[in-house]
């Protein structure tokens, strides 16, 4: 069976078949639903079901406690109708304006940046062009038919080769290849680009870049994208770490910081040994936020990295700092590991 889907307050309409969800429906008829994993646990996809009946498929308590399911909260990439729906979302402009593409491409160089991080550049076909908004992911398509996901390094304004940045998670069926068989020359096959992680230019408040370990990859793609437009906006990034060697690209954003009259940033490292010799600031990275802005009503937070600090990101600068939730933009970086906790 079809059923029909409604989002309000857009009154935009598409079509869902019996046995896909909500989300994968939107984004194949170029409705701008928000979506981060597509895996039911980073809740970016979150919204109301208005009317009509769903059921949902397994997905983290944590991203949908039972409680919000209860009060008729849904994550639509989980959520399988069983009639016509009406649902509550806030659409995103824009994240349909580039088409979602498989392509192949040759893996470039491999440069490892920290003990656990390569940054990967990867070669595509003469005369093939990826475009794709700064913040925006790619999923790699494996052999197994499993996919994994990685944020873009790179500004779409600069024609430089497609870059990520990869942290290595043992065991990872992924990873472990990626840190030990891969070689340059290798193919792999990815289709893009997806989310709606990207920067809302129709606005001027000042922003806060929240990254933690490889979250830096969009934010960095951001930064580098709205300094090719020459934008004047306020920018200030918070890069959060173990360790200094967690904060693989310091030399990077110092040179921002350095170059960039409306760009600041803060490092800031959670897990020091004496001989780090850090004389930075410390502890957790969105409370360093808090402690530096504590009014936050009148900024945009982009936050990308562990869900964990996404959600206390959120959680925080809304219930304590006044920042619009709607305001709050993230990418949460969820492993296997926290899509079947």
């Amino acid at each position: 069976m079809t059923f029909h889907i409604t989002v309000q307050p857009s009154g935009h309409q598409f079509s869902c078949e019996e046995d896909e969800t909500i989300l994968t429906a939107a984004m194949r008829a170029g409705v701008g639903l928000p979506y981060g994993c597509k895996n039911g646990a980073c809740s970016s996809c979150k919204g109301k079901v208005l009317s009509g009946d769903i059921t949902h498929k397994p997905h983290q308590e944590r991203a949908l406690p039972k409680e919000e399911e209860a009060n008729g909260m849904s994550l639509f990439c989980c959520a399988i109708p069983h009639s016509d729906v009406v649902i509550e979302a806030r659409e995103v402009a824009g994240s349909d304006d580039y088409p979602i593409r498989k392509m192949p491409s040759r893996v470039s160089t491999l440069e490892k940046v920290a003990a656990d991080v390569i940054v990967m550049t990867l070669q595509l076909p003469a005369n093939e062009t990826l475009k794709f908004r700064a913040g925006q992911y790619i999923e790699f398509m494996l052999k197994d038919g499993k996919r994994r996901s990685y944020s873009l390094a790179t500004a779409p304004d600069l024609g430089q080769p497609l870059t990520l940045h990869i942290r290595h998670l043992p065991g990872g069926l992924f990873t472990d290849q990626v840190f030990t068989t891969m070689k340059e020359r290798d193919i792999l096959r990815f289709e893009g680009p997806m989310g709606t992680f990207f920067v809302r230019e129709d606005s001027d408040k000042p922003m806060v870049l929240l990254a933690s370990g490889t979250g830096f990859a969009p934010i960095k793609a951001i930064v580098e994208h709205l300094r090719a437009q020459g934008s004047s906006r306020q920018m200030t990034l918070y890069w959060g770490g173990r360790r200094p060697q967690d904060i693989y690209m310091d030399a990077l954003c110092r040179e921002w910081a350095a170059s960039m009259p409306n760009f600041s940033y803060v490092p800031v490292l959670s897990n020091l040994l004496p001989e780090d010799h850090w004389a930075g600031r410390t502890g957790y990275v969105h409370q360093a936020v808090m402690a530096d802005l504590p009014d936050l009503s009148g900024h945009q937070v982009y936050a990308c990295g562990a869900p964990v600090m996404v959600e206390s990101a959120k959680a925080d600068f809304v219930a304590r700092c006044g920042l619009p939730e709607e305001e709050f933009y993230a990418d949460a970086f969820t492993s296997e590991a926290d899509i079947h906790q």
